[in-house]
């Protein structure tokens, strides 16, 4: 892999961790715990609201796993690491690191029992 090429990385990550941070700090209120008093909010109410609070945590767990990824991904650019399969060490194919540049396996490994 060249130069130019790890550069599109790591712009193209730099440009996903932002956009993944910028998503939880504007997300932050969803996962707020849900009111109790059903003077102000019925129980139907509550527990659809309830119901949005775990589906919201489970997306920001989702979020924040995958900026641990890119995270790794930058760190294997830094080093040199970038695009070299972590079981076998085979280059992986730049198309896949196209759709994925978190992938951290080759497709032999991946298919491979």
């Amino acid at each position: 892999m060249n130069d130019q090429e790890l550069k599109q990385f790591r712009t193209r990550l730099t440009a996903m961790q932002g956009e993944l941070r910028a998503v939880n700090e504007s997300a932050a209120e969803d996962v707020k715990p849900v009111e109790l008093d059903q003077s102000s909010v019925g129980r139907v109410s509550r527990m659809d609201a309830m119901q949005a609070q775990q589906m919201s945590l489970e997306t920001a767990r989702r979020r924040e796993h995958l900026l641990v990824k890119i995270e790794g991904a930058l760190r294997r650019i830094e080093s040199g690491r970038f695009g070299r399969c972590f079981q076998c060490g085979e280059d992986i194919d730049i198309r896949r690191l196209g759709a994925d540049p978190t992938i951290t396996r080759c497709r032999a490994c991946i298919e491979s029992p």
